[in-house]
């Protein structure tokens, strides 16, 4: 199992610690450091629409000009963006065996996903 994102982004943080603290071994994948392989990112727009997983809210999306959110309207011109400004990726990204299993966090769909008790 793999997660990918960013160390420093809150929401993957929180992610790491549910899988930690529920005793779930991932690998972590830094994209900010280490990048994305064109490969990894077509496969995840394989399985789910580039509209799952850029981040149209965050401030890398907001910084970019109208005629280059305007170019995205495909996977071709989704992953080029993807690759070239990793934080656009909405995160983390969960896959397991290469199958895309969640993109953001929520403890509730961990839960359920790994099939642990949900804490009130």
């Amino acid at each position: 199992m793999k997660l990918y994102g960013n160390a420093n982004c809150s929401t993957v943080k929180k992610a790491r610690d549910w899988l930690t603290a529920h005793h779930i071994a991932v690998e972590f994948h830094d994209f900010k450091k280490s990048g994305l392989d064109a490969s990894i990112v077509e496969n995840w727009l394989s399985q789910r629409d580039q509209s799952e997983l850029i981040n149209r809210k965050g401030l890398t999306w907001r910084a970019l000009t109208d005629e280059q959110k305007q170019s995205i309207k495909d996977d071709t011109s989704a992953l080029a963006l993807m690759i070239d400004k990793t934080s656009v990726v909405k995160r983390p990204v969960l896959e397991q065996a290469g199958r895309v299993l969640h993109i953001g966090f929520d403890p509730l769909a961990y839960a359920h996903l790994f099939n642990k008790e949900v804490k009130s």
